[in-house]
């Protein structure tokens, strides 16, 4: 196979990128203040509401994305709830991605040295404040490169949406493959996709996580 054609492979599958990305964006945009919240209720002195809270949370981890995906897509019909391919999907990937990413919020807000907690109040702020001005930016420095990690991991799942026909780059390449025959040159082409996205951003993490390193 000449090398034009396998570009033209990849420009074919590039709709389906775009679709991923959608899928990505939307499901971190609702998946991480959703972990944030978690993570606060997880904490919460009411059982209630702390029980309640790991509960989302340990499904949300615990429950492999691909079923969670066919639960909703081909599960919810049978009770009157028909979602679309893209609802299902990023009702799936931001619980996935709240429940993993609620544990990261979490540790990262348990690790503010008390003493500095303790000093915040004794110049009289309050408990948002304490909170805004002290916690998060500390906390933040700590959560920012694995939350960034997990963001590029939620990516590349997203090639898992294509069994419930969310057309993005999988979808795309298994019907370009069942058009040309020519899986292998196909999937490598989707392979290549991918890597142009991860890999660029995977070193932006690393470049991230040096720089914020500096001020811990």
């Amino acid at each position: 196979m000449d090398i034009a054609t396998w570009i033209g492979y990849t420009q074919e599958l590039l709709p389906g990128l775009g679709r991923a990305l959608q899928l990505t964006v939307v499901s971190l945009g609702l998946g991480f203040p959703m972990a944030l919240v978690l993570a606060l209720l997880v904490g919460s002195k009411i059982r209630a509401v702390r029980w309640s809270a790991l509960v989302v949370v340990e499904l949300g981890r615990g429950i492999p994305l691909l079923v969670l995906l066919f639960i909703l897509y081909q599960g919810l019909p049978q009770v009157d709830i028909v979602p679309s391919a893209f609802e299902a999907a990023v009702f799936a990937f931001t619980w996935s991605t709240a429940g993993y990413a609620t544990e990261i919020i979490r540790s990262a807000l348990s690790s503010v040295p008390n003493g500095q907690l303790e000093a915040s109040s004794s110049i009289g702020l309050s408990n948002s404040d304490r909170f805004r001005f002290v916690v998060v930016p500390q906390a933040a420095r700590i959560a920012v490169p694995p939350l960034l990690g997990l963001a590029i991991i939620m990516f590349q799942l997203t090639s898992l949406a294509y069994v419930i026909t969310y057309s993005e780059v999988m979808q795309a390449a298994y019907f370009l493959g069942t058009k040309t025959f020519n899986y292998l040159a196909v999937f490598l082409a989707a392979a290549a996709v991918y890597a142009a996205v991860t890999i660029p951003a995977s070193a932006l993490v690393t470049l991230i996580e040096k720089r914020l390193a500096r001020h811990l």
